[in-house]
């Protein structure tokens, strides 16, 4: 039986993923990618961008701790060969070939925003090739789980009579349950000093602080041990309202003494306030949606089907659209916003109900192998 709670969490998650690319292409303090602020940061008040610092500390480790939950019920009904098939049709394919097919077009306008010349000359398959690596943009994430699902293979034997799980459901999922649930932050805080404080200009360590294996590791293991947990769902939910007061206290400090920095930046990311509230933040999502939103209907079925494709298209009509109405219009700022939003939530479902309706195409991009006919 699916856990409706988890995969609306799932899919609100993504649409928040989608709307804070909206924000980031705009951004002007200091975050890399995207086009660029209307004017520099203090003198151009861009307070909208505080949709980042409000997303940015907890979204994705969310996003990886409801992977590991989903890891341990696929591997509870499937044995780990035909998991690990899915997954790699799921998420190699689409982060590798689908780069060739679809994400190039990404490329493209991430190149043309970088402008600095580095295809000039290049022709032919060679560009291609610079264009796909230049569109991998948000599929980082799916690279990782990728990687996440292969270390999980050879990780899962050592717990193969589920001992550690158990115990882990026994403590985490007991009376004082939601006090080690929140010490859990301390594992949180530890994965972010392990990302490059110092990264060199001209080197791979910029790439390396934008995968962040090591980090994102962690919560999806939390996630295969620790929340996959009846136990442990039970004692979110229960702790729902404290939680969210004390996720929503945290940020407001958070954000009340940071807003003007790099968000992004190693500094920043391990910092123990941003720790803090990134940790309270997953923490309090999950509770919230345990408590609230445990039901279903037409939309979130639509939605849970959806969301992943969602996700693998949305960034080109965001890298498109940013770019050509800061490049060649002269919109202001609010309606460029406007337009965007507006886009994003309604040209990606189209393109991704157009691909997932043509064959080959669809598992490329996708990796899916055929039209699904329900929602579940």
């Amino acid at each position: 039986m699916r856990k409706n709670w988890l995969d609306n969490l799932r899919w609100v998650t993504v649409l928040l993923v989608l709307f804070y690319h909206v924000i980031y292409f705009y951004n002007n303090k200091g975050v890399f990618g995207g086009i660029g602020g209307f004017g520099p940061w203090p003198e151009w008040h861009q307070y909208q961008d505080v949709v980042m610092y409000i997303l940015y500390p907890w979204f994705m480790p969310l996003l990886f701790i409801l992977a590991g939950i989903s890891a341990r019920y696929a591997l509870e009904k499937h044995s780990g060969k035909e998991w690990f098939g899915a997954r790699t049709r799921k998420l190699l394919v689409p982060s590798t070939i689908g780069l060739f097919v679809f994400q190039w077009m990404v490329g493209y306008f991430n190149t043309a925003v970088a402008a600095n010349g580095a295809l000039d000359g290049v022709t032919g398959f060679a560009r291609l090739i610079m264009l796909a690596i230049s569109g991998t943009g948000p599929l980082w994430f799916i690279q990782d789980l990728w990687l996440f699902s292969l270390a999980l293979l050879i990780i899962r034997p050592l717990d193969r009579k589920n001992r550690f799980y158990d115990w882990c459901g026994k403590v985490f999922g007991g009376k004082a349950g939601i006090v080690w649930i929140i010490l859990l932050g301390i594992l949180f805080w530890a994965g972010e000093q392990l990302i490059i404080k110092n990264p060199r200009p001209e080197s791979a360590d910029g790439l390396y602080n934008l995968y962040k294996p090591l980090f994102y590791f962690i919560p999806f293991l939390m996630g295969y041990f620790i929340f996959a947990n009846d136990s442990v769902h039970e004692t979110l939910g229960r702790a729902w309202a404290p939680l969210l007061g004390c996720a929503v206290a945290a940020g407001g400090v958070l954000i009340g003494t940071t807003f003007g920095q790099d968000n992004t930046s190693p500094a920043y990311l391990g910092s123990p306030l941003n720790c803090l509230y990134g940790w309270m933040a997953c923490l309090a999502m999950m509770a919230w949606f345990k408590a609230r939103f445990d039901r279903t209907g037409a939309f979130a079925g639509y939605m849970t089907r959806s969301s992943f494709g969602l996700y693998i298209v949305h960034y080109l009509v965001v890298a498109c659209f940013g770019y050509m109405m800061k490049t060649y219009t002269q919109l202001p700022p609010a309606a460029m916003y406007a337009i965007l939003t507006v886009a994003v939530f309604t040209l990606s479902p189209l393109i991704y109900e157009v691909i997932r309706r043509i064959p080959v195409v669809r598992w490329c991009v996708l990796g899916e192998k055929r039209v699904k006919a329900s929602a579940r």
